[in-house]
């Protein structure tokens, strides 16, 4: 499933505050898949080097969001941690992450931008759903609800617009893409991206060990599935009304 990253040249991070106990480490200025070996390391490398004292650690795009204790630690001593801990940075290995195949149900009744995407582009909805389901994509950051990752990037001919206008309430499982993002709504919810289909695969729960299915850094393959292989799996086909 893996893929090669464009080759990246070693970042050079900066430090900003953005509170009394909170710093944002930022190795990059654009997203780009091939960045997420050395987010991944800095993750590490920052872990290690706080230790109990680290309260959070949020990896995203192009930044590390670092909360840590501040009746432990000032503010010039995790500075200079920060940089004690990516001083001689290597990137992790582009398998560092898990690898996850998603199987999808792609159709109209819950997927109602699945046929509009493919007027926009002259082609038919099973070419849309091979060009989806043709590459893996990359779960950059987790955020908007719990468990929901945001993966990139899909095939330039596919990038749509967000909704001008969100609904009220999409479907847990559904998938969806907006620009040249593509991700899974974790739970109902209001949104505004483009729905092509939706999966049964239950991406949080609290019952798990690890209550998020995705990690960033992680590899994510849709695979598109029948009706009733996908009512098999537990999936709801309520269909998804339209805005």
């Amino acid at each position: 499933m893996s893929q090669s990253p464009s080759p990246v040249v070693s970042p050079s991070f900066g430090i900003e505050t953005v509170g009394m106990d909170a710093l944002i480490v930022r190795l990059f200025d654009a997203i780009d898949e091939a960045h997420m070996p050395w987010i991944l390391a800095a993750d590490n490398a920052l872990r290690d080097r706080f230790g109990e004292v680290l309260i959070d650690l949020v990896p995203s795009y192009t930044t590390l969001l670092v909360h840590y204790d501040v009746a432990r630690l000032s503010q010039r001593e995790a500075r200079q941690w920060v940089g004690e801990a990516l001083r001689g940075l290597e990137p992790a290995s582009t398998e560092a992450g898990r690898e996850h195949r998603i199987p999808v149900w792609y159709d109209d009744s819950v997927g109602p931008e699945l046929t509009r995407v493919a007027e926009r582009l002259g082609v038919d909805t099973d070419e849309i759903v091979r060009r989806h389901t043709g590459r893996d994509y990359c779960a950059f950051a987790l955020g908007f609800s719990p468990g929901y990752a945001f993966m990139g990037m899909i095939e330039e001919s596919l990038a749509t617009p967000r909704l001008k206008t969100p609904r009220q309430k999409v479907a847990a499982g559904s998938v969806g893409i907006a620009e040249r993002q593509t991700a899974i709504y974790s739970m109902r919810s209001p949104g505004g991206w483009n729905i092509l289909g939706r999966t049964a695969v239950e991406l949080f729960d609290r019952e798990r060990d690890e209550i998020s299915l995705f990690r960033p850094g992680d590899r994510v393959r849709f695979e598109p599935i029948s009706r009733e292989a996908f009512i098999e799996q537990g999936g709801d086909t309520t269909p998804l009304e339209e805005r």
